[in-house]
């Protein structure tokens, strides 16, 4: 890796948030954590749970940044193919992993280690396994790329296990002010240059609507965290030349 930060993307798998069956939950939590340790989430694909597609975007997605993260299609289930999907694309075989299999052969009673079971302990040859606290099932890596469970609460405690293990580079720092009674258009040239001012730092405006007080929230984000403040602050004297009171932080939810 470069000495700039690391990038990462994300790939939720699975029918299920295509159909709108299921709401992701996992976007937001892997964003900020994997933020907080220097990896900017660049990008995020849903997709089916399709094995050409899996395969070729792994392949597309792993070339392009430093760490890939998928979530979804390691279960029991025969929608479940994640795993023997990242296995084609790295043109390994795909396999029982020995130390994942021995543990879940331990965890279950004598015949109950059924075939279906069996298919969580089944990885790409020289997978390395992701523990977590809530289930014996593990998820794994191999290469760049990092495989882990869809359901919430199973992707977060893998990702207590990861974070501390993973390389990462300055942590991406946040700073907001928000104002009401101020519209994005209208602060939106002024707010341009700034922008221009500070090229390393991602400068964005999100309107809020709130019963007698929509406004605009301005966000500066980057690793030099000087720099966001001194951003902010100068958005602060564009708020105020419009008669407007800035106010720091997000706004009230």
């Amino acid at each position: 890796m470069s000495d700039k930060n690391p990038t990462a993307c994300l790939l939720v798998i699975g029918n299920e948030v295509l159909s709108g069956r299921t709401q992701d939950a996992n976007i937001r939590f892997l964003a900020t954590g994997l933020g907080a340790i220097g990896i900017p989430l660049r990008e995020v694909r849903v997709i089916p749970d399709v094995a050409q597609i899996i395969i070729d975007t792994v392949n597309e997605v792993r070339a392009k940044f430093d760490y890939v993260f998928t979530t979804g299609g390691i279960g029991p289930t025969h929608d479940d193919i994640t795993s023997e999907c990242v296995a084609a694309a790295f043109g390994v075989a795909w396999e029982p992993q020995p130390e994942a299999w021995a543990r879940m052969e331990r965890s279950y009673r004598p015949g109950e280690f059924n075939a279906a079971r069996q298919r969580m302990a089944t990885m790409p040859r020289g997978a390395k396994l992701i523990d977590n606290a809530m289930s014996v099932a593990p998820g794994f890596q191999i290469g760049n790329v990092y495989v882990m469970a869809g359901v919430p609460r199973v992707m977060q405690s893998m990702w207590e296990w990861l974070a501390p293990r993973l390389k990462g580079g300055k942590p991406i720092m946040s700073r907001t002010v928000h104002v009401a009674g101020l519209a994005e258009g209208v602060i939106a040239a002024p707010l341009a240059g700034v922008q221009a001012k500070y090229p390393d730092l991602d400068i964005g405006s999100y309107p809020f609507y709130r019963p007698g007080a929509n406004g605009v929230a301005i966000v500066a984000k980057g690793t030099d965290a000087a720099a966001a403040e001194a951003a902010i602050e100068e958005v602060a004297a564009i708020i105020t030349g419009f008669g407007k009171v800035p106010m720091p932080g997000e706004p009230d939810s």
